[in-house]
């Protein structure tokens, strides 16, 4: 399984974010980054520089093992 839905949850607890937080500065559901960090769904890939812009972090690092 992709960590994508785990590193999208550490980088944003890191960032002092919360669920909610986050939907609102990408103009999304909560529903939808909650699914994220579940992995029970992944972002669209037209979402990945967002979130990466986001986190100030790589479109690579969304995708990291850690």
């Amino acid at each position: 399984m992709l960590p994508i839905g785990e590193n999208i949850k550490r980088l944003r607890i890191g960032a002092g974010l919360t669920q909610r937080a986050m939907a609102y500065r990408l103009k999304i559901s909560i529903q939808a980054v909650s699914k994220w960090e579940q992995s029970r769904s992944y972002p669209d890939i037209t979402m990945l520089p967002q979130i990466a812009k986001l986190f100030s972090v790589s479109i690579d690092r969304l995708f990291e093992n850690e």
